[in-house]
Formats: structure tokens, sequence, C-alpha cells
């Protein structure tokens, strides 16, 4: 609509023009990707109750390279088109292209977003921190302001004057400001309203750990169980690294609890923190709660450290006689978090609770243990109210998923199934 609304495909009349037109139209679809790639990742509450956060991020993931691949042939097709109109091959062409600084900063901006999507790339991901690969990523943020001048000065499609042109700044101003204010500002002023320190840290098992918090009016977050919160934890060790935790309890008033399992060096130094230490944070988050429920059982499968939702979600949720049960699985005892406050939730509602233990059969691939593979338990089996049921989910990612194929082939359908993925 900005491209019709310039009146350029009126001046389309030979191939030189049409491939310009090509180029225009590919870095306006291309640009406006990368704006709502910025928008599904400003964390907007309203977007994150209606779609959830795994949703909105996984499709901001997969925007990236038709973004990027958009911007690129935005370049080459304007190249190609100028390079027709004005008689003058590609190499001087380009070299007349990128003579004024509004292009050399749109060239930048691109050369930017190919690092970015090329260090999201999973093996080069791997190969690298998470800061070093957060703060690359961030190099979006600067790749889309640096091209923006040239958006207005070449061209003359987005005239700072036309009503495309105002459009065009609205929707940056719309997609930073949503950035600034959710991931920014907000948090900010949520911090310094309840300042929130570390009251004690309590081990639970190897390697897993619970953080209690103290703060003042933390009802007024109006946490629901299930939901998690980006932390801070301002310590000498971990002040650069902000960790996505589940709550494992419903906050109270003055306080809050939080359960880990360290997965690396990072989560493994918050078992060192300090009473007194302070707390910022961002949140909550997530829409694995009671609130999405549509049937009226309840079936939980919880694997590991993905008790730890589960465990805040049932205590949130007033549950009838019998409502609810809850497949608690784990490799051993010593994997056993939180179970014991899990039993007793569910069962002085009268739900059931079913604890599987022992390491997985060999061969085909199954969540259940060896024991149950064997004795030809099926999820039907375990869970015979499953179609008058809301399923949640919650473990590693790997084993979710067979989870949910196996809540799929029993006929589950997909709006009844509720995940969260946990990395151990």
């Amino acid at each position: 609509m900005v491209f019709l609304g310039s009146g350029k495909p009126s001046q389309v009349t030979d191939v030189a023009g049409a491939i310009t037109a090509a180029g225009i139209v590919t870095g306006l679809v291309g640009t406006d990707l990368l704006l709502l790639m910025l928008v599904l990742a400003a964390r907007i509450p309203w977007v994150d109750r209606t779609f959830g956060p795994d949703v909105t991020m996984n499709l901001h993931r997969r925007l990236g390279k038709p973004a990027v691949y958009l911007i690129l042939g935005h370049g080459a097709l304007l190249t190609v088109g100028y390079s027709l109109r004005d008689g003058l091959s590609l190499w001087h062409q380009t070299l007349s292209i990128y003579s004024g600084g509004d292009m050399l900063l749109a060239l930048l901006g691109s050369c930017l977003l190919v690092l970015v999507v090329v260090t999201s790339l999973v093996a080069v991901r791997r190969a690298l921190a998470y800061e070093a690969w957060h703060a690359i990523h961030l190099v979006s943020y600067a790749a889309i302001l640096v091209a923006l001048p040239h958006q207005f000065s070449a061209g003359r499609v987005l005239a700072e004057t036309s009503p495309q042109g105002v459009y065009w700044i609205c929707l940056h101003i719309f997609a930073f400001g949503s950035i600034a204010w959710f991931r920014v500002a907000a948090p900010l002023f949520a911090t310094d309203a309840h300042q929130l320190r570390v009251a004690r840290v309590e081990t639970l098992g190897p390697d897993v750990f619970s953080i209690h918090l103290s703060g003042r009016d933390l009802s007024r977050l109006h946490v629901r169980g299930g939901q998690y919160v980006i932390w801070r934890f301002w310590s000498r060790g971990t002040w650069w690294h902000a960790h996505p935790i589940s709550f494992s309890a419903v906050p109270t008033d003055t306080g809050i609890r939080v359960t880990v399992r360290a997965s690396g060096a990072g989560t493994r130094r918050l078992a060192g923190l300090r009473p007194g230490t302070r707390v910022s944070f961002a949140g909550p988050y997530g829409v694995f709660t009671a609130a999405t429920r549509t049937a009226p059982r309840l079936a939980i499968v919880a694997g590991g450290i993905g008790i730890t939702p589960v465990r805040a979600l049932l205590e949130d949720r007033d549950l009838g006689p019998g409502e609810t049960t809850v497949i608690l699985r784990a490799t051993d005892r010593s994997h056993a978090f939180l179970w014991d406050e899990v039993r007793a939730l569910v069962r002085a509602q009268g739900g059931t609770v079913i604890e599987m233990l022992g390491g997985r059969a060999a061969g085909a691939p199954s969540w259940m243990s060896a024991a149950a593979a064997h004795g030809q338990a099926t999820i039907h089996s375990l869970l015979p109210d499953l179609h008058a049921s809301d399923l949640f989910v919650c473990g590693p990612a790997a084993w979710t998923r067979l989870v949910v194929h196996d809540a799929r082939a029993a006929g589950l359908p997909d709006g009844r199934i509720h995940v969260e993925n946990f990395t151990g």
C-alpha cells in the first residue's frame, strides 16, 4: 500500500522500471518484517496473553531469514534496475549508489543484519556464549535505525510529509517504542516499586536449589501459577546474565520462591547468592496457566525440573474433588524435586498422583520409564479421562515432544495441549 500510494507504479514502463519497482517493494516488505520482529520481541502483555511467548518468539525467529533475504534482494534489484536505466555496468552503478552517506549507512545496516542471521544459525549459536550471542542479536536494532535515513532520501517513495511517509515513521515509533517501554522502562519501574532482595538459597538436590526472595506489594504483580519472570541478580558473578525462571510457588505479598536446576556456569553461580543481593526482573510472562483451560478435568505430565511451574499452577487453582491427575517423571529419587509438595496439593483436593521412576527403555523413543513401557502402559491408560481434560506438559524439550506426540495420537486436540519447555 505504501508503494501504491506513492504513485510509482504508474511510472513502470520498461524492464528497468519493473526491476526497480520490485526492488522497492522487497525493501518495504523486508523492513515491515523487521519491524514486526521487534514488536514480537517487545513482550507486549496483550500479545503474550493472546498467543503465548513461545509462539511469538518462534514467529520472531522464523521471520529473520526471510526479512534479511528481502533486504538483500532489495539492494540487488535496485542496483540492476538503476544499471539498466543509466546504461552503467553493475560495478560502476554500485559505486554510484553507495557514494552517499545515507546509502553507506544502509549498506552498514544490511551487513549488520547478515551478521545477526549468521550468529542465529544453530551451529554458530552453540559455539557462542549466550551473552555474546545476545549482544550481537541486539545489533538488529541498530541495523534498522541506521538504514532509516536512506528510506526518506532515496527514491522519494517515502517523502516525510506524505501520508505514506507519516505512516512509515509511525510504524518505526511503535516498534521501537514497544521495545523501549516493555523491555526497558516498565521493568525498571516494577523493580523499583517492589524492591526485591535475595532472602536465602535452599539446596534441594544435586545442582538444584530454591531461591527465596523478599519484597513489598508483590501481590500487585498479579502472578498466575505456571508463569515465569526474567531475573537479574546483582552480584559480582551474576549481574551480566538474565535468567528466565518459573515461580515454584505462588508469591505472597512479601515473598517469592523460584527453583533452579544448574544447567551451566551462569545458573550454577546462582547457588552462591548471598542474602541481601538486589534483584531486578521483567515479567511475569507465560500462558502455562489455568486461565487457558477449556475442559472440565486437568491432566499434568511433569519431568525433572519441569515440576516447578506445575507446582505453582496447582497451588493457584481451586481444584474440584478428583478433577486432577498428575504424572511425575524422574530417573530416580534424587531427581524427585518438590514431589512431596505436589502430592500434598493434589491429594488435598482428592486428585491422583502417578509417580514414574526409572530410565527409559532402549529402542523406540518413549517418555515413559522402561517398566511402564514394558507393562504396555499408554498415555490413555495412565490418563483415562484424557479426552475430558486439558493436558499440561512441562519438562525437557525432546521429552515433552514425545508426550505431546502420544497425546495427539490419542486424539487430544492441540487446543487442549499446553506446553512449557525446560532445558533440563
